[in-house]
Order: structure tokens, then C-alpha cells, then sequence
């Protein structure tokens, strides 16, 4: 099927993929459908986690309430049927009704409309504003498309085209804030010694405001799995998400490169903004 080799090839999979292996017989018959073969595929490759920071692909394995497919009811049962214009699908488990198996960023759902073989269920964009959009193709079909920029979505827009598409997979991540002194260099300087420092990295978006100089360039580490993010504002901040186990990695590679960028770190806090003592502190937000 479309999608298989191809989206392998296009976005690198996850060396460990998260919730992606368990009883595929239990999965169906606590949904009362047999799943397509592509998706089955897409869960063992990749598992729980989110392509290019919109498309969230979701696994019927794991424990996590925000993991699972399943179906979404519009109204309580004996309610009358919503507005058939508006909503124009039935809902799983009524015969050929939608079936959730991906959100996204926006709280757009991505369903399967089951009427039918699975490997033939076409793949419907549910937005979150109640709009409808069918792709007549597979997910992992689907997935490949859109990363690549063949799907043509108006609910979803499109993927940049600078970008190399990727894959995050949903697991557990410290995040931490260093807030740092301007020093000598410019912004593209720093910038560019950061990266070097801690290379290879590889450009996950970013943006630049027009009327002034604040800004953000997002990028990851390729062999680490480390999410950063450098913020242009004053004072300028580094942001990062990593997992827990790489804690001590992450704080001698990132001070290295801060004295590189000649800065000094002036404060270090949770995401949220909490002050933290020292960089190893964990508060309950980090849990």
C-alpha cells in the first residue's frame, strides 16, 4: 500500500517507538472491527507520538488516557441525531461510522470512515470546529502525503517545504528554561554556536517577528532526541525538552555551548516559569 516504504524513507522512524506493541487481537474485538494492515504498520514503526508538531498518531496500547483509538459521540444515546449537514458521518461503532485513530495539535480528529475492507477505509479530517474533509486513501497513505506536501488539505494546511518532516514520540521529557546574559555576539552568531556545539542538529521551524526582534528557531539533535527551542527576546532564553535519563548529558553539552555562545546563565526554571535552585531540582511539574 502507498505509504509503507516510502514514509519510512521520507520521516525517520523512532529507534524505541512508545505503546507500540501488544495484543492486536484484544484491540479488535474491544473495538468490534478488524484495523487496517497500514496502520498496524504505523504503530509498530513508529508508535505513539506526533509527525512534524500537528499530526498525532495514536496506538490502542499503553496506559496513558491521552493514548487510544476509539469513537467520539456527539450527543448522549436516546439524544437526537445531530445536524446531518453539519455532521454528515455516523459514528463507530454504528455500521460505517467514523472511527478516531490521530488528533492533532489543533484538536482536529483523524478518523477512518469503516464502511467496507479496512485496507480500503478512507481517511476523514473531523476538524474541531465540526468541518469535514475525506482523502480517499490510507493512513499511512495519508501521513506520507502530507508530510511530503502531495496531500492537499485546506482543515490542515500544508507542511513547510524548507522542512525536513519528523517524528516525536510521546514520552517522558524534563523540560528546562535557561535565561541568559546578552553578552558580545549577535543573535545569528550565538545562534550558530549553539548549534555547532551541539551538532548534528536538524531545523524544526521557527519564526521572526516584523516588528521588532523577537523570535524563536526550533530545532532537534539528530542522535539524542533533545527538543530546543532559542528564544530571541530579552533576555534570551534557551528552551529544552529531553528525557529524564539524559539529564546530566544535557546539562555538560548545554553549559558547554552557553560559554561558547560567551553568555552566562542568569536563571534556570521549569517550562512554566518556576525558579529552579539548580538545574538537577525537580518540582511536581516535571512529573
Amino acid at each position: 500500500m502507498t505509504g509503507y516504504g516510502s514514509l519510512a524513507r521520507l520521516v525517520t522512524p523512532p529507534t524505541v517507538p512508545v505503546d507500540a506493541h501488544g495484543d492486536w487481537n484484544a484491540a479488535e474485538a474491544a473495538l468490534g472491527v478488524r484495523l487496517p494492515d497500514d496502520y498496524k504498520w504505523l504503530v509498530a514503526t513508529y508508535g505513539w507520538g506526533e509527525f512534524c508538531d500537528l499530526l498525532y498518531l495514536h496506538t490502542p496500547f499503553g496506559a496513558s488516557d491521552h493514548n487510544g483509538i476509539e469513537w467520539q459521540r456527539t450527543c448522549p444515546p436516546g439524544s437526537p441525531d445531530p445536524d446531518r449537514e453539519r455532521y454528515p458521518y455516523p459514528l463507530h461503532p454504528a455500521p460505517g461510522g467514523l472511527l478516531v485513530w490521530g488528533t492533532t495539535m489543533d484538536a482536529d480528529r483523524l478518523c477512518w470512515l469503516t464502511g467496507g475492507e479496512p485496507e480500503d477505509w478512507p481517511v476523514v479530517v473531523w476538524s474541531s470546529e465540526g468541518w469535514y474533509e475525506t482523502h480517499r486513501t490510507g493512513t499511512a497513505g495519508f501521513i506520507e502525503g502530507w508530510t511530503c506536501g502531495r496531500v492537499d488539505s485546506g482543515l490542515l494546511g500544508v507542511m513547510k517545504p524548507d522542512l525536513a518532516p519528523w517524528f516525536n514520540t510521546f514520552r517522558p521529557r524534563v523540560d528546562r528554561c535557561l535565561l541568559l546574559s546578552e553578552g558580545p555576539l549577535s543573535h545569528p552568531e550565538r545562534l550558530g554556536l549553539l548549534r555547532a556545539a551541539l551538532a548534528p542538529t536538524t531545523d524544526r521551524g521557527g519564526w521572526r517577528s516584523d516588528h521588532d526582534e523577537t523570535g524563536q528557531d526550533h530545532f532537534a539533535t539528530v542522535d539524542t532526541d533533545w527538543l530546543f527551542t532559542y528564544d530571541a527576546s530579552r533576555p534570551h532564553r534557551i528552551r529544552i525538552g529531553f528525557p529524564p535519563e539524559d539529564a546530566e548529558h544535557v546539562r555538560r553539552r548545554l553549559f558547554a555551548a552557553v560559554r561558547l555562545m560567551q553568555c552566562e546563565v542568569l536563571r534556570i526554571t521549569t517550562a512554566a516559569g518556576t525558579p529552579l535552585r539548580a538545574w538537577d531540582t525537580v518540582t511536581d511539574e516535571d512529573d
